[in-house]
């Protein structure tokens, strides 16, 4: 039987886990891509079904345009998702995938009335607390944020070559986070949880408890160190809250 996944360019599927009770679909941070995930398919599988979101203009997808604002990108995502959208699901999104997985949320609940079950907002400030980052970078200060949050592997950022395929992406994703903008009214059913490091430069702990203005269900806050990408330096405990909260739903 064909799958999801494999009916789409723009799902991943890692470790097919049909048996599972709950999908979690998993949207990837700026400049990131579907397979930044596999790990956590690995730790969740065969309790979890997790699909991992392929942007346009990455790895298997590189020839194709990117998509330029984080509207158009939930729109399109909504769309892809109709397969996957016949057993319970879950969002978990990282940085630029948090506002994402919110978006479309949100449109999943406006337009054909299903709510996911949690979402998972990692490494991000609330919807509404954007719009604050009018300046303009060009490429040498966008590869210094790129060094100043980690989570680039530091030949990348140092080879020209490897730098050239890697740039473009972040450079389009981080002008749509730029561009973004929600209104604090503008809030979704599903509880969100809360992942957030306390030593995250991007994310203040106040900005990032805001995401609770943003649902009428709930939801807890959780707190780690290690940077941005605290994902990659506590991997365990990360899994942990997200199957406590997971297995909470069913």
């Amino acid at each position: 039987m064909t799958t999801p996944a494999e009916r789409s360019r723009w799902i991943r599927n890692f470790r097919p886990a049909p048996e599972a009770g709950m999908r979690l679909v998993c949207f990837p941070h700026a400049g990131g891509s579907a397979s930044y995930y596999f790990p956590m398919a690995t730790a969740l599988s065969p309790e979890f079904d997790v699909y991992a979101v392929q942007y346009p203009g990455r790895q298997d997808r590189h020839s194709e345009p990117f998509v330029e604002s984080i509207a158009e990108l939930a729109d399109q995502v909504v769309a892809e998702l109709q397969p996957v959208l016949d057993a319970p699901v879950a969002l978990f999104g990282h940085s630029m995938g948090a506002v994402l997985a919110f978006e479309v949320a949100h449109r999943l609940e406006a337009r054909g009335g299903r709510r996911p079950a949690v979402v998972f907002a990692s490494g991000s400030r609330a919807p509404s607390r954007y719009g604050d980052e009018q300046d303009h970078k060009n490429d040498t200060d966008l590869i210094q944020v790129m060094r100043d949050l980690g989570g680039t592997d530091p030949r990348v950022l140092n080879n020209p070559d490897m730098l050239a395929t890697f740039l473009p992406a972040f450079r389009n994703d981080y002008r749509a986070l730029q561009a973004y903008r929600q209104a604090p009214t503008v809030a979704i059913g599903a509880p969100i949880v809360v992942l957030t490091a306390t030593d995250d430069p991007k994310t203040s702990l106040t900005d990032a408890r805001a995401w609770h203005e943003h649902t009428a269900g709930g939801g807890d806050v959780h707190t780690f160190t290690g940077g941005h990408f605290f994902l990659e330096k506590q991997p365990q405990r990360v899994i942990e809250v997200v199957t406590e909260a997971l297995r909470a739903t069913g």
